[in-house]
């Protein structure tokens, strides 16, 4: 047995004694239905253990940086205060905003107010108010089963937020949910778990952001889970600029049904290992399903960005665009996969996937996917890893223009296409200024 294999076997033995200390503090949470899921993700997280570079699934993704750490799921945070919420969170966010601090709702630095019939509150409390709802949706359709992080999460979920749009509401303001890690010492383990619930004709924009105060190590394990019913519409933002000294693990999984349409635009700028698994199932006809990112990497960041569009219907159309920017030593992967069944015909499937390297030493892994079992579907897919054009830096030069500023300029066009898929217009404003000012030091 090697030092990667007893690493990853004492991590696994770390996790399931810390699963004991976590379960003791539930109290009568453990009388609950869903503590039930709680035992049986315990059990396949216990099998599952963590991924190895041959797995398929993780050949170019190391996990061995985070299972030399031991992190307490139970330690302290440090105190946030509202000026530090003001200084992080985003300016179009204004009064819409809801905010976690190392993965537990804080309602008194929140300042959402939900407008009639929408129910946005903490996953915790709404354990008895809305147990029908919770026993029906949460944790049926991150397969726990499958992936180890899913299986750690779910094990260990107590606590995130949850969102109920009763159907024919329409929700015009965006809600903000500020995702905060602080620690008064190294080593916390944050698990939030989402559940985000459209009903029928229902719509309604949500914006994830997550931000470190202070440079410290942490391991930030979320599971979002979202129901887009039939005709509803959700449109879903993410933003991640965590310290390059954190874990950043985020698992999504949408489902919709007949007529839905979903989007979500991911952008990753932070982080020291971020790995995205971001999972939308087509489950009912002419449902329209995008998947948007850019991620820009520097110094030994290495951001994995895992993609699956799965396409179970006849007549559904996805659309699925990829830029990545990386400098110094950092590394990129993409792994893009198009799953047509064979009911599933009429799809319409585009995946686009481009990388630039601004340094010989960064390195980009990309594998883009087509598994069709249709007769009758258009897919197109494709990859391409260029690096600055010489000549248009040149040009600019040549027009006065200092060369850094010159190449920040080149960089913002070649992914700003990506930030026009963003449906709210102050926020791209303010992801645009943060994104130009972080070329600039690149």
């Amino acid at each position: 047995m090697n030092k990667k294999t007893i690493d990853a076997h004492s991590a696994r033995e770390w996790y399931l004694q810390k699963f004991e200390d976590f379960q003791a503090g539930l109290n009568g949470a453990k009388a609950t239905p869903f503590h039930e899921i709680r035992l049986d993700a315990l059990q396949k997280f216990k099998l599952l253990g963590f991924p190895g570079r041959k797995d398929e699934e993780w050949k170019y993704t190391n996990v061995s940086p985070l299972l030399k750490h031991r992190f307490d799921q139970l330690a302290p945070g440090g105190a946030v205060t509202k000026e530090m919420v003001d200084q992080t969170a985003f300016r179009a966010a204004g009064k819409n905003l809801v905010v976690l601090v190392n993965g537990k709702y804080a309602p008194e630095l929140s300042s959402y107010r939900a407008e009639a019939g929408l129910i946005v509150e903490s996953l915790a409390g709404s354990r008895e108010k809305h147990a029908d709802l919770l026993e029906k949706h949460l944790a049926r359709y991150a397969r726990y089963d499958q992936e180890t992080f899913t299986a750690l999460n779910t094990a260990f979920a107590d606590d995130g937020v949850f969102i109920y749009l009763p159907e024919n509401t329409v929700v015009e303001q965006p809600l903000y949910i500020l995702y905060l890690s602080r620690g008064d010492q190294e080593g916390f383990f944050a698990n939030p778990r989402n559940l985000i619930i459209a009903g029928q004709n229902s719509r309604m924009k949500i914006v994830e952001s997550f931000h470190s105060l202070g440079e410290q190590t942490y391991f930030n394990n979320v599971v979002t889970e979202i129901f887009v019913d039939a005709h509803a519409r959700i449109d879903l933002v993410r933003f991640q600029n965590e310290s390059v000294n954190a874990f950043h693990i985020y698992n999504l999984q949408a489902k919709q049904k007949a007529e839905s349409y979903f989007s979500q635009v991911n952008i990753d700028i932070g982080g020291g290992l971020v790995r995205n698994n971001l999972n939308v199932e087509l489950d009912g006809q002419r449902c329209e399903g995008h998947l948007i990112g850019f991620y820009m990497g520097a110094g030994t960041q290495h951001i994995d960005n895992h993609t699956l569009i799965d396409h179970a219907r006849a007549n559904c159309e996805s659309n699925e665009l990829y830029k990545g920017i990386l400098a110094g030593k950092a590394q990129g992967v993409f792994n893009g996969k198009i799953y047509v069944h064979r009911e599933a015909q009429k799809t319409n499937a585009y995946q686009d996937n481009k990388a630039l390297l601004l340094s010989d030493d960064a390195v980009i892994n990309t594998k883009p996917q087509l598994e069709i079992f249709a007769d009758d579907v258009r897919c197109s897919h494709g990859a391409t890893v260029g690096q600055l054009d010489e000549e248009a830096v040149f040009y600019l030069r040549a027009r006065g223009i200092p060369e850094q500023k010159a190449q920040s300029i080149l960089q913002y066009a070649f992914a700003s296409d990506v930030f026009q898929y963003i449906p709210i217009e102050e926020l791209q404003q303010e992801i645009d200024e943060i994104i130009l000012d972080r070329f600039n030091k690149l």
